[in-house]
């Protein structure tokens, strides 16, 4: 079965759980009316299912590649036509401010959409994903100059974008960068050096590609503290946006990669290139964590995309496919087998998926909320409240999502058997393009590690505080009875986030190994608490509608899935606790060279 985007899904979030509508004092939402987001909807996913899901097998087959002579790159057959469709009707500029060309709608919104592309065919959604880095960071730092110049072309895809961070010999540690500028005399500067795992680094999509380099300036500081950030355009433009000179880097290789094979992963070296400082000089690790934050929650969203695609490829492949009889009789009595979705092994492994990706997909949405509300709030309280939550949430769901996004997509591997690894059903596929996802943009153990070591103590635990206090908010409003066991449920799951934070600030502070060992166990207490709110909501948004008479039976189902997550997922929250009290001891104990 081909991938269908889970309009209904996105609608009931958008509608009666998020109530978008309560916001309209924001930028643009009050433009997001319910009738024009199921227009909108529905148009991106037929883009999704008819333009870009039939290309996502031809991007894994044929990958991209790369001509030495002219370190051109080609990418599969119909990505750059794709491309073009994309930019022609409007939706790489979604959520954009006007100003730069765009339509100027919720992000949230945006969100939406960004995952049916990355569900149809992630490869592909990464090029435009990118770009909207490269936009991100020239917003926060360009000067008014280099704004009127590359954000319009960045904003609608006329231009695309890609990120330079990571080099041979480092990555992580970006102190150890060794690519360095040098002033040319006439306000640019010259960048020699390598890169390497450049997503988008080339492509055949746009008529120019603007890189931003992390690069070291003459007698700046060892370490992150010396780093600046460069807008390098392939070919310069000049002050109309013409593309002119061809600029002085190339693509030089293509990574063979187990995945994502669609896009192309460069070795980029830089001889001479021009470059253009964005931001202040030595600023640019702070810059950086812009992009990063921004390219964190990206790909949080493909965790939970991959993860999507692949739950429904094995629903559809346990419906039909015959094998067995079930337990307790025969259920397809006039076929040869019952189908093997009456076996509860199959059932669990499909529950165990629909429930983290239901809970998941809400709480990556209420994230990226508060990052429209900090964004568009006139009340610098409100701001600062809805900050609190993206940068403490962040790590979390890049983490929570991608973690449990590879374990759908193996379980879904694991529901098609033998058929499943083999390349002619995609669960092969999704198994492999989601794994790049637990490591790029900060493996989950810096995730975790950021988690514990910045978001958590800054400003003194505010965000946990104000995240523990709405739980506890939510938890004392009056429950209707089928919804009282989601506040149970979340009462319990905030008192062992509570603990775990309380053992983590007694703890941590005198034993940093100790912090460390718990972090990922940590990260995910708060994960499952998050989870656990947003199962309360969805239940009080569905009960609402049974209540009122809607016999649709989505609103039912997702009352059973929400009791599954109570029952079969919620209690490794106390596994979790457990852990992480044990604190670093039974982590540390073994002599590196026992190893």
């Amino acid at each position: 079965m081909a991938y269908k985007a889970p309009v209904k899904e996105h609608l009931f979030l958008l509608n009666e759980v998020l109530n978008l509508q309560s916001h309209a004092n924001l930028p643009g939402f009050a433009d997001a009316t319910p009738e024009l987001m199921s227009q909108l909807l529905e148009e991106a996913a037929r883009f999704c299912e008819g333009v870009l899901e039939p290309l996502n097998a031809v991007g894994d087959k044929e990958g991209c590649r790369h001509d030495p002579a002219t370190a051109a790159v080609k990418t599969p057959t119909g990505f750059a036509e794709a491309y073009r469709t994309m930019v022609e009707a409007g939706w790489s500029a979604l959520s954009v401010d006007p100003r730069w060309g765009g339509q100027g709608l919720p992000g949230v919104l945006n969100l939406a959409f960004n995952e049916m592309a990355s569900s149809a065919n992630m490869a592909f959604a990464m090029y435009p994903g990118l770009t909207h880095g490269a936009f991100s960071a020239i917003l926060e730092a360009g000067d008014e100059a280099q704004k009127a110049l590359y954000l319009p072309r960045l904003a609608t895809g006329e231009w695309a974008g890609a990120m330079n961070l990571t080099e041979p010999q480092c990555g992580t540690d970006l102190g150890l960068i060794r690519s360095k500028a040098v002033k040319a005399g006439d306000g640019s500067w010259k960048i020699t050096g390598e890169k390497i795992w450049i997503s988008g680094g080339e492509q055949d999509f746009t008529p120019n590609l603007v890189h931003l380099v992390l690069a070291r300036t003459e007698g700046a500081p060892a370490g992150t503290r010396g780093l600046s950030r460069f807008i390098t355009p392939k070919f310069i433009p000049g002050q109309d946006g013409t593309p002119g000179a061809r600029n002085g880097f190339r693509c030089v290789g293509l990574e063979e990669k187990r995945g994502i094979h669609g896009n192309a992963t460069c070795f980029m070296s830089y001889e001479g290139a021009t470059g253009f400082l964005l931001g202040e000089e030595t600023k640019g690790l702070r810059l950086m964590f812009v992009m990063m934050n921004e390219a964190r929650l990206g790909v949080a969203v493909q965790g939970l995309a991959q993860a999507e695609a692949a739950y429904q490829a094995a629903a559809a492949f346990a419906r039909d496919r015959l094998q067995g009889r079930a337990l307790t009789g025969p259920k397809n009595p006039d076929g040869p087998a019952d189908p093997i979705i009456v076996h509860p092994d199959v059932r669990r492994m499909l529950m165990d998926s629909r429930a983290v990706i239901e809970g998941g997909r809400a709480l990556l949405f209420w994230t990226i909320l508060h990052q429209d509300i900090e964004r568009g709030a006139t009340d610098e309280d409100e701001r600062i409240r809805a900050d609190d939550v993206v940068q403490l949430l962040t790590p979390v769901v890049k983490s929570f999502l991608t973690d449990r996004g590879f374990k759908v997509c193996s379980d879904a591997l694991q529901v098609h058997g033998g058929s499943g690894y083999t390349t002619h059903f995609p669960a092969a596929q999704y198994l492999r393009d989601s794994r790049i996802a637990m490591i790029y943009e900060g493996t989950n153990g810096i995730q975790a590690l950021d988690l514990v070591g910045r978001k958590l103590p800054a400003h003194g635990g505010r965000a946990m505080m104000a995240f523990l206090a709405e739980l506890d908010a939510y938890a004392a409003e009056p429950a209707d009875e089928a919804v009282r066991p989601f506040v149970e449920a979340l009462k319990s799951a905030k008192a062992q986030l509570q603990e775990a934070s309380l053992w983590l600030m007694q703890n941590g502070v005198a034993d940093p190994d100790a912090a460390a060992a718990a972090s990922h166990d940590y990260l995910n207490v708060v994960a499952l608490a998050g989870l656990a709110y947003m199962w309360a909501r969805m239940a009080k948004a569905a009960q609402a509608r049974i209540v009122a008479g809607d016999a649709d039976p989505y609103y039912a189902n997702k009352l059973i899935t929400g009791r599954y997550f109570l029952e079969r997922i919620l209690p490794e929250a106390g596994a979790h606790l457990a852990k992480l009290k044990t604190g670093a001891a039974p982590v540390m104990a073994l002599a590196a060279e026992a190893f």
